[in-house]
């Protein structure tokens, strides 16, 4: 009985990594695509190509991330959602769901060396 057991066990857990395997690119390409829209709304004003227009220092590059402990998808989910200094707070404009998927969207940008 417990071999069996263990064997639907298995069998169902193969089932799911498959069916996340099958489904996981697409919802990736589309949450980044939707990130890239995000972005092109409302982040690229100050941020082309993840520099910054009002304080150049203050830009999305991995280095000035890290060095401002940015470098995280809650870390700048937090910055986004609540703003700093000359940066507007975004929580009352976008989803929880829309400031984390443009968070990992500038992550993943400034990984890339915004290319």
């Amino acid at each position: 009985m417990k071999v069996k057991m263990k064997k639907t066990i298995t069998i169902c857990l193969l089932i799911l990594i498959l069916i996340n395997i099958i489904k996981f690119p697409t919802a990736l390409a589309a949450e980044i695509t939707q990130g890239s829209e995000l972005f092109q709304i409302h982040c690229v004003g100050c941020h082309a190509r993840g520099g910054n227009i009002v304080r150049w220092w203050k830009n999305l590059k991995i280095r000035t991330l890290k060095r401002n402990k940015l470098d995280s998808v809650e870390a700048i989910a937090y910055l986004v959602k609540n703003g700093k200094n000359n940066m507007s707070a975004y929580k009352d404009r976008l989803t929880e769901t829309e400031i984390e998927i443009v968070s990992a969207y500038v992550l993943q940008q400034a990984e890339n060396g915004w290319h």
